[in-house]
C-alpha cells in the first residue's frame, strides 16, 4: 500500500483556507483517492480541547510560550492519533495549517526564537514533513477585512494588522527558504482564479504518486 500524501494549507485569517481546503479535498477524492480533512489546532478530541484553551477569552493572560507549547502538545496528539495513522493506511490528508503556523504566528508574530520552535518540531514531528504546502497568501489588510466580516473574533483573530503584516512575513519567507515545497497563491484575487491555480497544483501532485 502507498502512503498517503499529506497535504497543509496555510495562511493569515481570511484568506479563504476553509473554503478551498474543502474544494481541494473534493478534487483529490475525484481521483479517486480517501481524504482526511483535518485541523491544527485540532483534530482529536483532546487536540480540539487544547484548541478551546488557545481560543478562548480567558480571565487569566496567556503567555506567548504558553501558547506555543500548547500548539505543540496539541500537535503531537494530533500526529500520532491521526494524522500518522491516515498517512499510514494510504489515506491522503489535508490538514488547515501545521507547524508553519507556529514559525509565522509565534515566531514572526510573537517574536519567539525560531531555534527553539524548530527544536520543538525536530521533537514532535521527527521526520514527518508535509509532501505539499499550499500557502494562500494576501495581504493583512484584505485578510483582517474579510474576517471582520465572520462574526465574532477569537483570541487570535482580535490582533492587529501589524501583527498579521508579520505572521505573513514569516510565511512568504518560509516558502522562499523551501520553494519545492511551498505552493504560494494570490488569495486576493477572485476565488475562481484561486481554485484554478489549486487544480494545477492538484495535478501535479497526482502524477508523482
Amino acid at each position: 500500500m502507498h502512503r498517503g500524501k499529506f497535504i497543509t494549507v496555510e495562511g493569515i485569517e481570511g484568506v479563504g483556507k476553509s473554503t478551498n481546503i474543502e474544494f481541494l479535498a473534493e478534487l483529490i477524492e475525484d481521483k479517486g483517492f480517501t481524504v482526511v480533512r483535518t485541523r491544527e489546532p485540532g483534530g482529536t478530541p483532546m487536540a480540539e480541547r487544547i484548541r478551546e484553551l488557545l481560543l478562548e477569552h480567558g480571565e487569566e493572560p496567556m503567555t506567548d510560550i504558553a501558547e506555543l507549547l500548547l500548539f505543540f502538545a496539541a500537535r503531537s496528539l494530533h500526529i500520532s492519533n491521526a494524522i500518522r495513522p491516515a498517512l499510514d493506511a494510504g489515506r491522503w490528508v489535508v490538514c488547515d495549517r501545521f507547524t508553519d503556523a507556529s514559525r509565522a504566528y509565534q515566531g514572526n508574530g510573537r517574536g519567539l526564537n525560531q531555534d527553539k520552535i524548530n527544536t520543538l518540531a525536530d521533537w514532535v514531528q521527527g521526520e514527518l514533513q508535509p509532501d505539499l504546502t499550499i500557502l494562500l497568501d494576501a495581504p493583512a489588510e484584505v485578510g483582517m477585512d474579510r474576517a471582520g466580516r465572520r462574526g465574532a473574533a477569537d483570541r487570535l483573530e482580535i490582533e492587529k494588522t501589524d501583527f498579521y503584516a508579520r505572521v505573513r512575513e514569516g510565511y512568504l519567507a518560509l516558502a522562499d527558504s523551501e520553494p519545492e515545497r511551498f505552493a504560494v497563491i494570490d488569495a486576493s484575487q477572485p476565488l475562481d482564479q484561486v481554485q484554478v491555480a489549486i487544480k494545477e497544483i492538484a495535478d501535479r501532485l497526482y502524477e508523482e504518486n
